[in-house]
């Protein structure tokens, strides 16, 4: 592993570190340390930042990462809309921008737009091209072998994204944007996002539930995010909670995102006349997108529309019983709910899913803490530019990295020797 990386990351992990507490925490000897920091000032990704105090001898210099040296940009690719964030080197965000999603449109078309809305939001910023680290792309489904989109032979992708099933959909944008791409999935990313920007805490087992058209979960196990061999990891929205239940679009039943995901929630609203009128889904008249249609029955839901609170309540529930299934599963200690549609209806999802959750067998020995994020609704494209900054200040094995299909399309700055 790169030496250079390991010093890296272990000036982010501290926030300001001297070069002596450098020499601690990675083992590197002191002349190592020099010239590896030294290099790192040169290259302006290392600044030196006032002294410790003083223990009794010379006042050591601290340094940190020069958090203006390099951005990231982050994309969440989903049907109903696109979101952008620019981080800086230190994963805060700099600025982000929502687009209307994919619709029906045809992927060159999107991927096209995309890349011009990438170079809107560079330059919105005024930051030079050449400190951009490169593009993080993430979406609903796994990345397959072409670094596009695509689940299981026999189940593909949610159908209002099929279209892009087998699209060399990282290819194509890094031919149009002349950067890096890594790709990855969307509730996998907002965990991802969670643990750079600290919402897991010091927990070893957590995990983000995410909900935006539908139901996943990504996580993070000992500081690394797990994804299993086939990136398929997280599939909440596929946990079974009613075993005759409807048919789901992967071809089980009962799974909770056809019981109780956001577009089963709609579809209850629009079946009966009057919660339909009551939270303005007017006959035949159809939003952008199932969030959009459930944004609206969650506003009329905390206006205290009684039918709207019900259908939600009533997922909730659903929601509730899968989590407590992940939580039994992977001895969770926090569960951060997350996604579009939990940004919109996590004050009615959050005590339901608490409640729920006092019930995990390990209860005993430890609570599970569920949380709301505090960036549900950007939360995979904070995650989407984190995956390139994780690919820069994180050695390999000490903490969340791009998926295998990525590896070799990750950033790289000048390397250093050692």
């Amino acid at each position: 592993m790169s030496s250079r990386s390991v010093v890296l990351d272990a000036i982010r992990a501290a926030g300001t570190i001297s070069r002596v507490g450098l020499i601690r925490a990675t083992g590197f000897t002191a002349p190592t340390i020099s010239t590896l920091v030294r290099k790192l000032i040169n290259e302006d990704l290392v600044v030196e930042t006032g002294h410790a105090k003083s223990t009794g001898g010379k006042r050591r210099v601290l340094l940190q990462l020069n958090h203006a040296s390099r951005y990231a940009v982050g994309v969440h690719l989903d049907h109903g809309v696109i979101t952008y964030a620019l981080t800086n080197l230190g994963g805060t965000v700099v600025a982000r921008i929502s687009r209307p999603g994919a619709g029906a449109q045809e992927p060159a078309v999107v991927v096209a737009r995309i890349a011009t809305e990438i170079a809107a939001l560079i330059d919105g910023v005024g930051v030079e091209r050449d400190r951009i680290l490169g593009v993080g792309l993430v979406f609903p489904g796994p990345v397959n072998a072409t670094r596009g989109m695509g689940g299981p032979p026999d189940v593909g992708l949610a159908p209002a994204m099929q279209q892009w099933n087998g699209f060399p959909l990282g290819a194509a944008l890094e031919r149009l944007t002349t950067l890096p791409v890594a790709l990855d999935n969307d509730a996998t990313a907002a965990a991802l996002g969670e643990h750079w920007t600290g919402g897991f805490g010091t927990a070893t087992s957590a995990a983000a539930l995410y909900m935006g058209t539908g139901i996943g979960a990504g996580l993070v196990i000992d500081g690394s995010t797990y994804r299993g061999p086939s990136g398929n990891v997280g599939e909440l929205g596929h946990v079974c909670v009613s075993a005759d239940g409807p048919r789901c679009w992967c071809g089980a039943r009962g799974c909770v995102e056809a019981v109780a995901g956001p577009a089963a929630v709609v579809a209850a609203a629009r079946s009966e006349p009057t919660t339909a009128r009551a939270v303005g889904l007017t006959p035949g008249v159809r939003r952008p997108s199932v969030v959009a249609d459930f944004a609206a029955i969650s506003r009329a839901a905390r206006r205290g529309e009684p039918h709207a609170l019900a259908l939600l309540e009533r997922s909730a529930r659903h929601v509730g019983v899968a989590a407590r299934t992940l939580a039994n599963l992977m001895d969770l200690e926090v569960l951060v709910l997350t996604g579009p549609s939990l940004a919109t209806a996590g004050s009615v999802y959050l005590p339901i899913v608490r409640q729920e959750l006092r019930a995990c067998f390990a209860r005993g020995t430890h609570t599970v803490d569920v949380r709301l994020s505090r960036s549900a609704a950007t939360a995979s494209a904070i995650g989407a530019a984190a995956l390139v900054l994780e690919s820069e200040l994180v050695p390999p094995g000490h903490g969340p990295r791009p998926p295998e299909q990525v590896a070799g399309h990750r950033v790289r700055l000048t390397e250093s020797a050692g």
